[in-house]
């Protein structure tokens, strides 16, 4: 018995937590936007200090909880609102992976100027400008040079700008590769619970560990001395002052790409936009959950014609 009262307190207790933050989210969230300065002014070290601390914190994390559960429990109020909001998201995703998916065919174009200059001219250098917009300048003028090999290793870029912000468009466009042990056997309500539970359980706390793991993995390659996920506000405070810029260029071969730390910056977008879609696909798992089959696919702009949820399922 002395047991199950140990883990009834600690049950209590872990409740109790997570009331009080949610509690103290909308304190937080007055105080932040009361004194931006404190953690948008970079040009105090200890305000860089503490956006850094602050972005992967319990605090922040209640903050952006605490908006889910405001928003989601108006929007079961007033569902018009929460389709506003599924659309709003979609929309978000649509439009930047239909921005970036361009920068696949510019992959393309750029690999063949390489290897056209390459191969013909013999170049070892390529310029871009307004004087020389096929890597080769026709006249003088200002113009970014940088060696072959620069150019070659950016394509990378490119490959990471596609997989990280076009992931949640692929996944509106319902894009992604997935195992169906079951789903499309059950009936339609069940697989909005599956959706919801996958929302839930996997999409949201996946997001949330990559954001923890990444947010300072990425401040490593932009200030010294290093920070971690160890250090206390306290000990981030102490450290900002002798903070600097040190932004990584590090190259991995001789004049290759040295601006790697955007791949890091890519791996942040990659999490906010996975998190904020699990929000869209959640409500809209919910709404149709309840409003039944016909609202299954309301207001989802798909590219592809004909590629409706059926299709897919199939797949």
């Amino acid at each position: 018995m002395r047991g199950v009262d140990v883990t009834g307190g600690d049950v209590l207790d872990a409740i109790g937590w997570v009331i009080g933050n949610i509690g103290m989210a909308f304190v937080n969230f007055g105080v932040a936007l009361a004194n931006p300065g404190m953690w948008l002014n970079w040009s105090d070290r200890e305000a860089l200090a503490r956006f850094i601390y602050y972005g992967a914190s319990v605090e922040f994390f209640f903050v952006v909880f605490t908006a889910f559960l405001v928003l989601t429990v108006i929007g079961m109020a007033v569902r018009p609102f929460l389709w506003g909001m599924v659309r709003g998201l979609e929309a978000m995703a649509n439009g930047i992976g239909r921005f970036v998916a361009w920068f696949g065919l510019l992959m393309v174009l750029q690999q063949i100027v390489i290897i056209f200059l390459q191969r013909i001219f013999r170049v070892a250098v390529l310029e871009f400008g307004p004087f020389a917009p096929f890597g080769y300048p026709l006249l003088p003028g200002p113009s970014f040079a940088r060696d072959l090999s620069w150019w070659s290793e950016e394509l990378k870029l490119y490959n990471a700008m596609i997989v990280c912000l076009c992931v949640t468009y692929t996944f509106v466009q319902g894009g992604h590769v997935r195992v169906d042990l079951f789903y499309s056997s059950v009936r339609f309500r069940t697989k909005r619970l599956i959706d919801m539970a996958g929302c839930l359980l996997f999409m949201m706390p996946a997001a949330v560990l990559t954001w923890l793991y990444s947010w300072f993995f990425m401040w490593r390659s932009l200030v010294t001395p290093k920070v971690s996920a160890s250090d206390k506000l306290d000990s981030l405070l102490a450290k900002a002052r002798i903070f600097k810029w040190n932004v990584e260029t590090i190259a991995f071969s001789p004049n290759g790409f040295d601006a790697y730390f955007l791949f890091k910056l890519l791996m942040i977008a990659f999490c906010a936009l996975v998190f904020l879609h699990a929000w869209a696909f959640l409500w809209r798992s919910w709404l149709e959950f309840v409003e039944g089959p016909a609202a299954e696919g309301r207001y989802l702009d798909r590219d592809a014609p004909g590629s409706s949820t059926d299709d897919l399922q199939t797949r």
